[in-house]
């Protein structure tokens, strides 16, 4: 048998329960509704928390490679500057 037919049935089989037991649940429509809408809730707010905590990261990061980067272009400036003049340099002394 595929595994993911068997996946797929197992999937199926777990839908199928919770539909029936809230279905066949003791309590009354409106508060296996208020339960539902609060444990959406719950997973939205800790979704949400997860989210600001990987944008918090993301942007750590970023400003920390934004700050190499310009670390690396001040010092490639520095050495590009040292180089001409270097160069400049060696130029007049071999023209006179």
């Amino acid at each position: 048998m595929n595994t993911g037919k068997v996946l797929l049935g197992l999937l199926a089989g777990i839908a199928a329960g919770a539909t029936l037991g809230i279905l066949f649940a003791p309590d009354s429509g409106a508060s296996t509704r208020k339960k539902i809408s609060k444990k959406g809730q719950d997973y939205v707010d800790e979704l949400e928390g997860k989210f600001n905590e990987y944008v918090d990261v993301v942007s750590k990061k970023y400003e920390s490679v934004k700050g190499e980067l310009t670390h690396m272009a001040e010092n490639g400036k520095a050495r590009m500057e040292n180089s001409v003049a270097d160069a400049s340099a060696a130029v007049k002394s071999n023209m006179r």
